[in-house]
């Protein structure tokens, strides 16, 4: 990673996503939106409060074969209630370390504010304020504390302190571009000598984050750069550092893919004599 001072540190905005660890490196752990936490939360509704009236159907339409009266039907009323909107949800997110079927639908886990996988704790106390804000008040009471906090939390994810993190990130595609056209003919000619890998690894950091800095600090970590790989290369371009950088970051590497391919055809035609058996000697397999 290139080597930002403190100020340029301070150019970054913090959108309040990073998770901080122990050894001071700041983790991107992405929050569920609101919509998409309403969607799980409608999916597991409807599977936790159909499998209830699944089960009260049956008892009902059983009842009499079953000798079950009518006291007897009110406690397995309510036993059904606790069991399908409390203890259920609660062994489904402990063994399945935050996953439900909605979950599952939209891409997301419970996971305590520090990154780690729920516990018991957690998954009862979500489970058990989920009676309240989602079932007694039909998602009112959710909704509105999802929407007044910034990582969409209901009233249970702040009293046990989880929050519902994105698991399903598309793939960032780094672009790759070429030499710059200003540079063409320069690089037709220019010689750029093996620079350090410390080096190198820092000029293709700072290409990747430039966009990311302020107009100061890139500049400021550009000349920076470019006066450090200028002892590398001949001759050097009259151009912007910024430039110069991408052109030399992609002058090499099309020279290193150049070279890799020549080793690689090189080791193909050797590849008969390398594989082969001597002279009179039998494939025994």
């Amino acid at each position: 990673m290139a080597h930002l001072s403190p100020a340029d540190v301070d150019d970054h905005v913090d959108d309040g996503q990073e998770l901080v660890t122990g050894e001071a490196v700041a983790l991107d752990l992405r929050s569920q939106s609101f919509v998409l936490r309403a969607a799980g939360a409608i999916i597991d509704y409807l599977v936790y409060f159909g499998s209830y009236i699944l089960i009260m159907v049956l008892l009902l339409t059983f009842a009499q074969q079953l000798g079950i009266d009518d006291a007897m039907m009110q406690a397995i009323g309510v036993a059904g209630i606790v069991l399908c909107i409390v203890v259920i949800p609660t062994a489904v997110e402990l063994l399945s370390h935050g996953k439900s079927l909605g979950k599952l639908a939209t891409g997301a886990r419970i996971v305590r504010d520090d990154g780690g996988a729920i516990g018991f704790r957690h998954a009862f106390i979500r489970s058990l304020m989920n009676v309240i804000e989602t079932f007694m008040t039909v998602g009112s009471l959710a909704a509105i504390t999802a929407l007044l906090n910034g990582r969409a939390k209901r009233m249970g994810d702040l009293i046990a302190g989880t929050y519902a993190q994105n698991e399903r990130v598309s793939r960032v595609v780094v672009p790759v571009y070429g030499v710059p056209t200003a540079l063409t003919e320069w690089s037709r000619t220019a010689d750029v000598a093996r620079m350090p890998d410390a080096l190198a690894r820092r000029v293709a950091q700072f290409l990747a984050q430039a966009g990311g800095l302020s107009p100061a600090s890139r500049d400021r970590l550009a000349r920076q750069l470019a006066t450090e790989v200028s002892v590398y290369v001949s001759p050097l371009p009259a151009t912007e550092a910024e430039l110069f950088l991408a052109g030399v970051a992609a002058l090499r590497r099309e020279r290193e893919a150049a070279a890799l391919e020549l080793e690689k055809a090189g080791l193909e035609r050797l590849t008969p004599v390398l594989d082969g058996l001597p002279r009179g000697f039998p494939d025994r397999g």
